[in-house]
């Protein structure tokens, strides 16, 4: 079996994307790993040359500005470094800039590639989130953040990166047939900044989706990102990746989080949100997948 990895990247180092971390934790199970560099503000480039593994393969890219409208350059990036993988790979694994799978999920990542790689009904595996927030403590618990996605797809010119690079459709746009990748779950670090750092990341996040003026109105006169305006947080009890672990080390801000000041829900998404909780059964979920049975 022969696994290859890609992902993309621009300006990591001013927007502090855990990159690196997100790379190093799928190396292992890889055979090669295709980066998509995009010109940057940065070292973002010297910063991937600095990865001591041979499998490492760069793809200088140049981001098209104009590709606005709802995040299209994201999704023709990702295709940059999904087109450069090995023709004779069985498998391509995604993994987006601020997401980490952790360690202990390798083994049946692995093993759920090996299982389904003569499948070809099987297009691609899914893996579920855990969605930091504010800090590496705790994660954000409501219904709206819970999803699964495909990570793993066929290295199959016909699938392409979908909207703004979120998952991978059919050139018709026909969802994808998918396995789980066992009960691996992926850690999303996108949400978990120092206030000033993560007001700068969703400006920019922002302009690859609409005009300057309509950047700048919708931040206008802010100086950090107000992390109060979220519904429900649960505290994070477990461990982090190991590649992570120095990065947490090096955290210089404090968050807490007062319920008493986040947003305020109607009684119809309190219950929906109960029941989520109690039974993991996320009602009116939207799947950008085909589960096989």
């Amino acid at each position: 079996m022969k696994v290859s990895g890609f992902t993309i990247i621009r300006n990591a180092i001013k927007y502090d994307f855990p990159i690196v971390e997100a790379i190093t934790s799928i190396l292992p199970i890889c055979d090669e790993f295709i980066v998509a560099v995009g010109k940057s503000e940065d070292a973002t480039l010297e910063l991937i040359k600095s990865i001591n593994s041979p499998k490492i393969k760069i793809v200088e890219t140049v981001w098209d500005e104009s590709l606005r409208e709802g995040g299209k350059v994201l999704a023709v990036e990702t295709e940059k470094a999904f087109h450069a993988i090995s023709p004779d790979s069985d498998w391509a694994f995604y993994i987006q800039g601020d997401e980490v799978l952790h360690e202990k999920y390798l083994p049946e990542v692995k093993a759920a590639m090996e299982k389904y790689k003569d499948d070809k009904r099987v297009e691609g595996l899914i893996f579920g989130y855990i969605n930091f927030y504010g800090s590496y403590s705790y994660i954000a618990d409501s219904r709206k953040w819970s999803k699964n996605d495909i990570r793993i797809v066929r290295p199959d010119r016909s699938i392409r990166s979908y909207k703004d690079a979120v998952s991978f459709r059919k050139d018709d746009g026909e969802k994808l047939k998918v396995k789980k990748a066992g009960n691996a779950i992926m850690y999303h670090y996108g949400w978990v900044k120092p206030p000033e750092a993560q007001l700068e990341k969703r400006k920019n996040f922002e302009k690859l989706w609409h005009g300057d003026d309509t950047v700048n109105k919708m931040f206008d006169n802010k100086t950090e990102f107000d992390y109060s305006q979220i519904d429900s947080l649960a505290h994070f009890d477990e461990t982090h990746p190991e590649v992570m672990k120095e990065r947490i080390n090096r955290v210089n801000w404090k968050f807490s989080f007062d319920p008493t000041k986040g947003i305020k829900l109607s009684p119809r998404l309190r219950i929906l949100n109960f029941i989520y909780r109690n039974t993991g059964w996320n009602i009116g979920e939207f799947k950008n997948y085909t589960l096989l049975k």
